[in-house]
């Protein structure tokens, strides 16, 4: 039987969301531990079947997980409205401080802090191998996932572009619900929601109707705004296992083509790794950061917008039908052979364009080997570790 879930007002989410968007530091994985602690043990505004249940949800989706569990709080106790209101609390902090700092990366640079901004590159190094440690204990505990991790690492060494991307994730799907298949079990939490089939439609036909017009709209007429907007929705709706998963996608969309130059990039994605919220607000630092295609805060808006849009759209689109969803076999067997492909590309990450431009001296592989202990084994907080990164590489240079 469904069970009832607390409604609250817009201004209560939009403020309990703000809050943790403030404080919730340390990635995806540590954002589902402060939701549990903070909306079913404190707040009691769904049970553990219920969030467990909306957590399965959004990690079965493409997109930020951690920010579409708080959507789908949001929903629950406030409708869309909520779920809107939600999303802008949680993100509202990250994204101003990373659009701040692009406006403010080329006086940084020319007061000669080359040095930090190598150091955030080097910290860049361990976050990801942190990353892909825990990702891969999680998503690869057998040879099978191991091997189409390895494969897809392969893959995307030896033919580096976006489509090498798609194809690896469609590929390693249909292997999933070859390989996987007969092995799924399920247990069944049902979540109660007032979302009707008909408003699920439409919420699958914007996302799957922008995933198809905008690059026509796109490649039709020569805008810089529309171009922008369809690589970063393009991202939002196709990166599977969300967090560090979005950097390869984001390095093909944004340094491949020129819009951005790759040691800014780096700099801004370690920089992200030590705010609160959402690290996909590290588009706004993207979009910030491309004067010459469109007004710095204005871009920095339009790809947080687009890049956390499909995650709206299909998350809406999803929610009616999800109890019927989350029993079909192959669709879980498809997504374990997904989430082993997505850590090969992270993999392949890892190594170009991360480790590339990042470590060029004994000296640099040392700082990481040291930021990566001081995450792993001392457990110090990444925005300490970024911080004490920085400072390290201002003395080094």
């Amino acid at each position: 039987m469904p069970m009832m879930i607390s409604t609250q007002s817009l201004l209560t989410i939009f403020l309990v969301f703000l809050r943790l968007g403030l404080t919730s530091f340390g990635g995806p994985t540590a954002h589902l531990g402060y939701f549990r602690d903070e909306f079913v043990i404190r707040r009691k505004w769904l049970n553990d079947a219920q969030y467990a249940d909306t957590v399965a949800l959004c990690q079965f989706l493409p997109g930020p997980a951690s920010s579409q569990v708080g959507m789908a709080i949001g929903y629950y106790c406030g409708g869309y409205k909520g779920a809107l209101v939600a999303w802008l609390g949680f993100t509202f902090p990250s994204a101003i401080i990373l659009i701040s700092f692009a406006l403010g990366f080329d006086h940084l640079q020319s007061m000669q802090l080359t040095g930090i901004l190598h150091g955030l590159k080097i910290i860049a190094v361990a976050v990801v191998i942190q990353a892909l440690w825990g990702m891969t204990k999680t998503l690869c505990p057998d040879a099978t996932r191991i091997t189409l991790m390895s494969l897809s690492t392969f893959m995307m060494l030896m033919l580096p572009s976006l489509w090498t991307q798609l194809v690896v994730i469609i590929v390693a799907g249909i292997l999933g619900t070859l390989i996987f298949r007969s092995s799924q079990s399920t247990e069944k939490q049902q979540v109660s929601t007032a979302n009707s089939r008909h408003i699920g439609f439409t919420g699958l036909i914007l996302f799957f109707g922008l995933l198809i017009a905008l690059p026509v709209l796109s490649f039709t007429f020569s805008n810089p705004a529309l171009a922008i907007f369809d690589a970063f929705y393009r991202t939002g709706a196709l990166v599977f296992g969300g967090g560090h998963v979005v950097l390869p996608l984001l390095n093909t969309q944004v340094v491949a083509t020129g819009w951005i130059e790759q040691n800014t990039f780096l700099a801004g994605y370690s920089l992200a790794q030590a705010v609160p919220g959402p690290l996909f607000t590290f588009a706004g630092f993207l979009g910030a950061s491309m004067p010459h295609m469109i007004t710095p805060w204005l871009g920095g808006i339009l790809c947080i917008v687009a890049i956390f849009s499909p995650s709206f759209f299909l998350l809406i689109g999803i929610l009616p039908f999800w109890q019927s969803i989350r029993d079909l076999a192959w669709m879980i067997a498809a997504l374990k052979g997904i989430n082993a492909a997505v850590v090969g590309l992270l993999l392949a990450a890892l190594y170009q364009p991360i480790w590339t431009n990042s470590i060029y001296t004994s000296k640099d592989f040392s700082l990481a080997l040291l930021a990566l202990l001081a995450l792993m084994v001392w457990r110090l907080p990444v925005w300490l570790v970024v911080f004490l990164g920085g400072l390290f590489g201002w003395w080094l240079m």
